[in-house]
């Protein structure tokens, strides 16, 4: 009984693997963030849309993270930043940590077009659930952060030559 039970779960994983593979092929397309921005109604190079995003939800954010998180290289993130910086939308400015390290916030400026952006997501969203109810959609929240949750302290276990 236990082998079948072990069976089934990794059936259950390879499963989950793969609907999150699918969900990470959609969301890094470079077509879906030049829809996001259309939809969104503003203009921004969509190779600068996902690091504008993730300097105002993580900000101040170290620009070597932001490169682990986009699995970019660090000086490309760094011309990038400088870029985003030119526009007005981020600042980057020594960390408070370790004032070697450059870190990036969000603007003003930059804050309104994440607005937006975040308009336009949850409208996009909101037409990929139709059909659900508030309580699947409820439970999908809940459960996608709670294995988001888990997946970044395995990988913090993980990366700590401690453990």
């Amino acid at each position: 009984m236990k082998n079948v039970h072990n069976t089934h779960m990794s059936a259950e994983m390879r499963q989950l693997h793969g609907a999150v593979l699918d969900i990470v092929a959609v969301m890094n397309r470079p077509q879906h963030d030049g829809k996001m921005v259309e939809a969104a109604g503003i203009k921004l190079d969509r190779a600068l849309f996902p690091l504008l995003v993730l300097v105002e939800r993580l900000g101040p954010i170290a620009l070597g993270e932001l490169a682990d998180r986009v699995g970019r290289d660090h000086t490309t993130i760094s011309r990038q930043a400088a870029k985003l910086e030119a526009l007005g939308l981020i600042q980057r400015q020594a960390s408070r940590d370790d004032r070697r390290v450059r870190a990036a916030v969000i603007t003003d400026a930059g804050r309104q077009m994440t607005d937006r952006i975040d308009a336009a997501r949850e409208a996009i969203m909101r037409r990929t659930l139709t059909g659900w109810s508030g309580e699947e959609v409820a439970a999908l929240v809940t459960l996608t952060r709670r294995y988001a949750d888990a997946m970044l302290e395995q990988s913090a276990r993980l990366a700590d030559p401690q453990d």
